[in-house]
Formats: structure tokens, C-alpha cells, sequence
């Protein structure tokens, strides 16, 4: 098999991977887990960062255009994880301590974009497990930014 078709072959099954796992997530309600990115993660690692974020961009796109429309927007924080992570997987050795700063690295950057369009397209609230969250620090006097930061 060249190494092409090996290409095409893994980023796909990178967004079966996003897809049964974000749906399983989203089916039963769990906050604060987001496992829509897994086989992103995967194919940037193993491809880099260019598979990476076609990966992140094809499963929301197809995820919603299949399930859930909502998912559309959040593209952006999907292709940005394949890029950041590919660039990493690149440069370093993939090694647990790559993989944790990449990890801590990812737990400031995704909420830094995904905040911003969970506020804009939905006011903040995104049908998932953790909107019973947003609206008790709404309640408590956060703003819709400041609670949707929190929650991300």
C-alpha cells in the first residue's frame, strides 16, 4: 500500500474514531469530556499537522451534516488541535512528556477558541451535560463569557 492511500485510510478512520466517541459523549450527557478530537490527535501525530486538521475539519463538518448541526462551528477548535499537535509530533519526539505539554498546551488554546463560538452561535449553551453548570455561574453573577470560559 503507498503511502497515500495509507494516508487516506487512517485520516478516516481518525473521523470514524472523532465521531463514535463525540456521539457517545453527547448521547449520554458526560461534562466535561471531549473525546470528538481522539483520532484527530492520532492522525496528526502519526501524519502531521496538514491530515491533522482536515481530520478536525471533516468530522464536524460530517458529523454534522449526519447528527448534529451544532457541531459545524466547532470545526475551528478541531482543526486547530490537528495543527498544533501535528507541528509538536514534528518537531519533538512523541514521548509522554511531549504528549503532556501538548496536553496542557491543548487545555489553553481549545477553550480560548471554542468559548468564543459557544457564546456567539449558541449563548454559551450547547445542549451538553455541562449547560446545568453554565447556568448556575450565570446565576452566581459570571458573565456569559467569564461562565462559558469556565466550562470549556
Amino acid at each position: 500500500m503507498n503511502r497515500k492511500t495509507f494516508a487516506i485510510i487512517f485520516a478516516s478512520l481518525g473521523i470514524v474514531i472523532n465521531i463514535v466517541f463525540g456521539t457517545a459523549v453527547s448521547t449520554f450527557k458526560i461534562p466535561f469530556l471531549f473525546l470528538d478530537t481522539i483520532g484527530t490527535i492520532f492522525v496528526a501525530v502519526v501524519l502531521g499537522p496538514v491530515y491533522g486538521a482536515m481530520t478536525g475539519g471533516l468530522t464536524n463538518t460530517i458529523q454534522g451534516m449526519i447528527t448534529n448541526p451544532k457541531t459545524i462551528p466547532f470545526a475551528i477548535v478541531n482543526i486547530a488541535i490537528g495543527i498544533i499537535v501535528g507541528l509538536i509530533s514534528r518537531k519533538y519526539n512523541f514521548s509522554y512528556l511531549t504528549a503532556l505539554i501538548t496536553g496542557l498546551i491543548l487545555s489553553v488554546v481549545a477553550p480560548l477558541i471554542g468559548t468564543p463560538i459557544a457564546v456567539w452561535v449558541f449563548g454559551g449553551l450547547t445542549g451538553g451535560g455541562i449547560d446545568f453548570l453554565y447556568a448556575w455561574l450565570l446565576k452566581s453573577g459570571q458573565n456569559i463569557f467569564q461562565a462559558a470560559l469556565f466550562l470549556e
